[in-house]
């Protein structure tokens, strides 16, 4: 089963952080291969949404629920679509400089054995796409206008059992 876990240090309070994660509905105005969002509940503490990812000529609607803990952690879990299994977790602790350390794990299994070597092979390179429009999101949104790109450091972990 791929997984992957990163630790990243940003310059954004947890707060701004966890709101950024939790807007689901907006995933689809910055996240690759995201193209449309419906929510199906919301609110303070979970969200249930349908995403429509997709790649080309390959489209996928899965399902999941968002359980969330302000400002502290996210934690996704997958009810419905091509997999056999996604679970991502996100948590927001403050740095101790006015930041935040964002640690993130997701673990994912497919149906089909043929399709998960397929997207093994792009995985490591989709999921980097993905943190980095995070990243460029919270930039967007919270970076002063004065100030040069945020200082970003990372480090990252990745197997596939």
């Amino acid at each position: 089963m791929p997984r992957h876990h990163e630790v990243r240090s940003l310059p954004y309070t947890p707060e701004q952080m966890f709101d950024l994660v939790a807007d689901v509905p907006s995933y689809a105005d910055f996240l690759p291969w995201v193209s449309a969002v419906r929510i199906r509940s919301d609110s303070e503490t979970e969200t249930v949404a349908d995403l429509m990812v997709g790649f080309k000529a390959l489209r996928e609607k899965f399902t999941s629920k968002v359980s969330k803990q302000r400002p502290c952690s996210i934690h996704v879990d997958y009810l419905d679509g091509p997999l056999k299994y996604l679970r991502n977790d996100w948590r927001f602790q403050p740095n101790g400089q006015g930041g935040t350390t964002v640690d993130f794990t997701i673990e994912f299994e497919f149906k089909s054995r043929l399709f998960e070597m397929v997207a093994g092979q792009v995985f490591d390179r989709a999921l980097r796409m993905m943190i980095g429009a995070f990243e460029e999101r919270a930039a967007k949104l919270y970076a002063s206008p004065d100030s040069v790109a945020p200082g970003i450091s990372s480090s990252s972990a990745h197997s596939a059992a």
